[in-house]
């Protein structure tokens, strides 16, 4: 199955960073390098274990200004995060996150570091989490960075998400999302974007649109492994919008089976329980569907 496929692709390239194809390393202004698994860094300290002639080894430090460039592929945080949010951990994703965060914060003034990356991928992942509140104190120290034209369109994201969630102009923030999806050949920028438009018809109550905007994410953006548990989940509350409570029951059962052990799975286990057994209403009698429950209530 697909999803299978994307698990087993993320194991693999999961592997392919851990076996040390690259090999991260500080590279010193004389030319030397330090492995990664030569250094730490503690209370922004850089501190290196020196090899000594008889063997033995020494504790030193680095000063940043010693220091001329990083040789860094895509830090392992970056990684093992899309694969958390990819099984639905939101909160695990954070975490690994601001620990690379912090790590790269030290070393943000050296050419090749990870930076500013890490620190979109993890205001992203509070997003994700739904830690509202920390996204918007985060924004101003994200707006004065010297971003890349990618990190801006991302950047651009994010202030619409924002927006999404604190104005109630739909319209011109459908417009401006649709300006960036015309621009852009980035697919983790259009499943995000695609996100957006999905939550708007929801606000709008138009559940229908809502519902294409989501599953377009599953089916043409599947590569994005981490934006799919919860473009499943939002189409999951689309359907029981719509009462098609068979099919939402089916999205909230795939959902428990495919992510278990997750935030999203517990979510989605709830939100079930809620339209248990209840039937899509187009299937009930013309009678049965004036006098049916109305929709539960579902998270926003």
């Amino acid at each position: 199955s697909h999803m299978k496929h994307c698990r087993s692709l993320i194991g693999l390239r999961t592997l392919a960073f851990t076996t040390g194809l690259h090999a991260d390393a500080l590279i010193l202004k004389d030319g030397s390098r330090v492995e990664k698994s030569d250094m730490k860094i503690v209370n922004g300290k850089i501190s290196r274990m020196i090899k000594l002639p008889n063997g033995a080894t020494a504790e030193g430090t680095v000063d940043i200004s010693q220091i001329a460039s990083l040789d860094w592929g895509e830090p392992e945080e970056m990684t093992n995060a899309s694969a958390l949010l990819a099984q639905g951990k939101s909160e695990e994703a954070v975490a690994q996150l601001k620990t690379g965060k912090d790590f790269f914060e030290v070393l943000k003034s050296v050419p090749g570091n990870w930076y500013l990356d890490i620190f979109l991928a993890y205001v992203d992942a509070l997003n994700q989490a739904g830690k509202f509140d920390e996204v918007i104190k985060l924004m101003p120290n994200l707006k004065t960075q010297n971003l890349s034209e990618t990190q801006k369109t991302k950047l651009q994201i994010m202030m619409l998400d924002i927006d999404r969630q604190t104005s109630s102009n739909y319209d011109l923030i459908v417009s401006r999302a649709e300006d960036i999806l015309k621009q852009t050949t980035d697919s983790s920028i259009a499943a995000s974007i695609w996100g957006i438009i999905g939550d708007i018809y929801m606000k709008k109550k138009d559940y229908e649109q809502a519902l294409l905007s989501y599953l377009r994410i599953t089916v043409f953006y599947g590569s994005q492994v981490q934006k799919l548990p919860d473009a499943e989940l939002r189409a999951a509350r689309a359907l029981v919008k719509m009462r098609r409570y068979a099919d939402a029951q089916k999205f909230f059962s795939r959902l428990i089976e495919t992510y278990p052990g997750s935030a999203i799975a517990a979510t989605a286990e709830k939100e079930r329980a809620a339209i248990g057994g209840m039937k899509n209403e187009d299937q009930l009698p013309p009678d049965a569907a004036a006098t049916a429950t109305p929709a539960p209530e579902g998270a926003p």
